[in-house]
């Protein structure tokens, strides 16, 4: 799940792909070329320039396959003009990027936004790159900033709760941040799961986005907070450097490592394998064959738990396993596909940057549905092949609002096939579509600033409601929980597997 800022090439045409490539690391798609060609931020743009660039975000999303899937036409043009107005007055890159990802965030897509990944290297150093770093990990539990791990010296422990920042309650901020969030259709779930700070990406949106509207004054955060046994306090907590911050970072680089980044463990006879992203594109890990192995080897065990809640998605890893677990090919019903143009315009080819040149003509051989939709087809990703020797054990996954690409069609095929029992939150994405498999990473000529624009809109074949995929049996953890150290959503999977043996 996580990606950096080099493009994805290589992947083959639209037609071989399929709805889950990650928004994080598939979405990584600057080159270096592409990079090169910016490498300082140029001068103010002109009024001009920055009402040229409006119209090019206009006109860039008359080809977004979803852009109407959660509004209206009517609803869409106030909030195109909206846009344009605030980003045309805009005067500093500051606020052009914060109301550039505040109106891709309105389109509810999960995969349309302002991708720090993919943004010239002049603007990384300018807006992700400030020494305004809130010194520990938290998640929200219910609404309140829980410590996870404190960076700050002043050890505070886990399951503390952040009452307020520099006189600003905690949950006034998140209210003031989830605007920002961008995730599908009304999973609200989702949105703030992304501004928790789990310390798992070298961008957390959580950092790039309280850097910019919640920066510490002069390096330091005065800091109210109450500890697990009920004390209160307050004190001046320094802020982090983004080098501060990934140094102690969780999780591994997947692109161009030969390492494994999946962990593999028996716990008294059941095999928990935990899999912080299925990001296998520019990976030069054998991953197959070594899940293959550990799968083979699971004679005599009690039962499998797959620990997805840190995994956004990537290649259809989870296939490999459903496979396993069937007697016989498994089919899905599988979600129409749909464009909005035949040929990108000539006049906009300049900014739609991507790695397959077919994009820009997916829709000449579509059908015309007549609405301004073009349809591709029914996705063929969803049917699974059997693959021996059968599993027979108990399979339970452990899923969460994190899971919104790969890892959102991973659950929703475990659900409707009862093949694996999910343990945990609703996921990301959504059960009525997602965008994606192809992508257009737009950069504005005026401002240099990027958007990713997904190519294809997957529309369920019959009416479904506007959430991810419920977990057959559902587990959030508390504060407590976290002081205790305690993992009740691991803890309900094993218990259901030794229940089982």
């Amino acid at each position: 799940m996580r990606f950096e800022a080099n493009r994805q090439r290589g992947h083959g045409s639209a037609s071989a792909m399929t709805v889950t490539f990650t928004r994080r690391h598939m979405l990584a798609a600057a080159s270096a070329a592409m990079l090169s060609t910016h490498q300082s931020l140029r001068a103010a743009p002109s009024l001009g320039e920055r009402n040229a660039d409006a119209d090019i975000v206009r006109r860039v999303l008359a080809l977004h396959p979803g852009v109407y899937r959660y509004q209206s036409p009517r609803e869409l043009e106030a909030r195109l003009g909206a846009f344009t107005r605030d980003y045309v007055a805009a005067t500093s890159i500051e606020e052009q990027f914060l109301h550039l990802s505040a109106f891709m965030a309105m389109i509810r897509c999960g995969h349309s936004q302002c991708n720090p990944y993919n943004q010239k290297k002049a603007v990384v150093q300018a807006l992700f790159e400030r020494p305004a770093r809130l010194p520990f990990e938290f998640d929200w539990i219910g609404g309140r900033m829980i410590v996870l791990s404190d960076r700050s010296g002043h050890g505070l422990p886990a399951g503390t709760e952040i009452r307020a920042i520099d006189g600003e309650a905690a949950p006034h901020l998140l209210r003031r941040l989830v605007p920002y969030a961008r995730a599908d259709g009304g999973n609200d779930a989702k949105r703030v799961a992304q501004m928790a700070m789990r310390n798992i990406d070298r961008f957390e949106t959580f950092d790039i986005y309280q850097g910019l509207i919640r920066a510490p004054r002069g390096g330091v955060f005065r800091i109210r907070y109450r500890t697990p046994n009920g004390r209160s306090g307050e004190g001046e907590f320094a802020a982090l450097t983004p080098d501060q911050r990934r140094s102690t970072r969780h999780t591994l680089e997947t692109d161009g490592t030969s390492e494994p980044f999946w962990t593999w463990q028996m716990r008294g006879g059941i095999a928990v394998v935990t899999m912080p992203s299925w990001v296998m594109y520019n990976s030069k890990w054998d991953w197959e064959n070594w899940l293959k192995d550990r799968l083979d080897s699971l004679s005599g065990a009690k039962g499998l738990v797959i620990d997805l809640r840190e995994n956004e998605g990537g290649n259809e890893c989870g296939n490999f396993i459903l496979a396993r677990l069937s007697e016989r090919d498994i089919r899905f019903h599988g979600y129409r596909q749909l464009v909005r143009y035949r040929r990108t315009p000539a006049a906009l080819d300049p900014v739609l940057d991507t790695w397959d040149e077919s994009f820009r003509t997916i829709g000449e051989n579509a059908r015309d549905l007549g609405n301004g939709f073009f349809e591709l087809g029914i996705e063929d990703s969803d049917t699974i092949p059997v693959a021996a020797p059968r599993l027979t054990l108990p399979v339970a996954a452990l899923v969460g609002p994190v899971c919104s690409s790969a890892t959102f069609s991973f659950a929703r095929r475990a659900r409707e096939s009862g093949l694996v029992r999910l343990f945990g939150e609703q996921s990301g994405g959504n059960l009525r579509g997602i965008n994606g498999n192809g992508y257009f990473f737009v950069r504005l000529p005026g401002t240099g600033l990027e958007f990713d624009m997904p190519i294809i809109g997957n529309f369920a074949q019959t009416p479904q409601p506007d959430r991810g995929v419920l977990p057959d049996v559902a587990v959030k953890p508390t504060a407590a929980d976290i002081a205790a150290g305690r993992d009740p959503c691991l803890t309900a999977a094993m218990q259901w597997i030794g229940s089982r043996a």
